[in-house]
């Protein structure tokens, strides 16, 4: 890989605030600059440490590239600015234009530096480019690995969402479920189910599958592993919402539900549940 010249450091030392007048500029033409989603203070600030480490990197590298030692401290910077990016909702594209706007301020630099030594100026701008996509690559990677942490864990936060365990009475706790039951989303639930029993105490557990739409066997299986779970832990567990069509699937399909309690309606699994704590459920009057 070629390597940029004492020469052509010097050059962008010399000519750092040129520099960083066009390449804001560039970035101004192309809308970045001006986006919302970033302060002006912010983006000023990280365009200026940007160049001040493709400086620094460059001075220290005997041969350029974005996998060396001496570049540590940059390549820190590029997943510090794509994670930030991330979270700020920019796109990958517009992370790496960051880095790329600026090849035409320095090819410009290097043209008037080498005016008179085109095979100088050839070397050098191949070495400018090589070295900002190389940087830019890495920015890339680095954002999609951010971007995807940040997916996973706004899937962890809806799962979390969906499955509320709600306190009914002393005693009694309802996990009401609602849409697809999997094996990750399973798991959230007997976490977050065991939890609350061992924070409250409850004798009784009511899993709600009315807003379930179909019951497989794979489903029948999650929901085996969770009522097991729940009797491990020294409470009784009912199953509410078995609609017709869940019953009839059941049968259907030859599934082992006994010994577990099903019940037509939360509201019925709720009385089923007081009447089992003592309690005696009753029209006034």
């Amino acid at each position: 890989m070629a390597a940029l010249s004492q020469r052509t450091i010097d050059a962008v030392r010399k000519n750092e605030s040129s520099l960083l007048a066009e390449w804001t500029a560039n970035l101004d033409a192309s809308g970045a600059s001006r986006d919302a989603r970033i302060g002006h203070a912010e983006f000023e600030s990280q365009t200026k440490e940007f160049l001040r480490l493709l400086v620094t990197g460059s001075a220290t590298s005997e041969i350029n590239g974005a996998g060396g030692n001496e570049w540590s401290e940059m390549r820190g910077f590029l997943e510090r600015l794509s994670r930030s990016r991330a979270l700020q909702g920019f796109d990958s594209q517009q992370t790496a234009s960051f880095i790329f706007s600026l090849k035409r301020p320095l090819f410009d630099l290097l043209q008037v530096e080498y005016a008179s030594e085109p095979t100088e100026l050839a070397g050098q701008l191949w070495a400018v480019s090589e070295l900002l996509d190389g940087l830019g690559l890495h920015t890339i990677r680095t954002f999609q690995k951010s971007r995807e942490e940040v997916i996973a864990r706004q899937q962890e936060e809806l799962l979390e969402l969906s499955t509320p365990v709600v306190k009914l009475w002393d005693g009694v706790l309802a996990l009401p479920m609602i849409g697809t039951l999997d094996s990750q989303r399973t798991q959230v639930v007997m976490e977050s189910l065991l939890q609350r029993i061992v924070e409250t105490g409850a004798e009784i557990a009511i899993i709600d599958i009315t807003g379930v739409p179909t019951v497989d066997t794979l489903v029948a299986q999650h929901l085996l592993k969770t009522v097991t779970a729940i009797r491990l832990m020294g409470a009784d567990a009912i199953i509410s919402g078995v609609r017709p069509q869940i019953a009839q699937t059941i049968v259907h399909l030859g599934l082992d539900l006994q010994g577990i309690v099903t019940k037509a309606n939360l509201a019925d699994a709720l009385a089923l549940a007081l009447k089992r704590s003592g309690f005696i459920v009753g029209k006034e009057g």
